[in-house]
């Protein structure tokens, strides 16, 4: 499996597509209801990283506690989309701004989705890698090797995920 090779738009939809959302809640365009708020509190209950209060990246850690993080995220999300009854839709590369109406929870969960969809990708790639690996190979060169650009990505989203200004701070952001 080749990865991904477009992270930066899709870090860069998250990104947009979540301050649109959270700028259309704090303008007042968008005034969440009790499922949302209630949705949004189990998301963030069941994604919760429990990096013991370390900053990322979380280079001390395993790729697999790193990645699994993030893939985390795309079940949560595609659970809290169909508890909600929102369907959740691709954004990369679509700008935001464009939306003829207020954003709304669809729009925030597909935002967070586009992201933390690649956090599945990773996990194949990792999980493929491991079943192809010899005796004696290191697990971190062939990761290396397959996906150079890995160990950045990966810090840029857990980034976005956890830490200060994060996903873990969405229930600060959305009143």
């Amino acid at each position: 499996m080749l990865p991904d090779h477009d992270f930066p738009a899709r870090l860069a939809a998250a990104e947009d597509w979540l301050d649109l959302a959270i700028g259309a809640q704090q303008e007042g365009d968008w005034i969440l209801d009790d499922t949302e708020r209630r949705v949004l509190a189990d998301l963030v209950a069941a994604t919760n990283p429990l990096h013991g209060g370390n900053l990322p990246p979380h280079t001390g850690e395993s790729l697999y506690v790193r990645i699994g993080r993030i893939t985390n995220w795309a079940g949560a999300l595609r659970l809290a989309a169909r508890a909600g009854g929102w369907e959740l839709s691709p954004v990369t590369g679509r700008d935001p701004a464009a939306l003829a109406r207020p954003a709304g929870m669809a729009d925030l969960l597909s935002g967070i989705y586009a992201l933390a969809e690649q956090g599945e990708q990773w996990q194949e790639l990792l999980l493929t890698t491991v079943r192809g690996l010899s005796r004696g190979q290191s697990l971190a060169e062939e990761i290396r090797a397959r996906h150079p650009r890995l160990e950045k990505e990966l810090a840029a989203a857990e980034a976005f995920f956890t830490g200060p200004g994060s996903l873990e701070d969405l229930p600060l952001f959305l009143y």
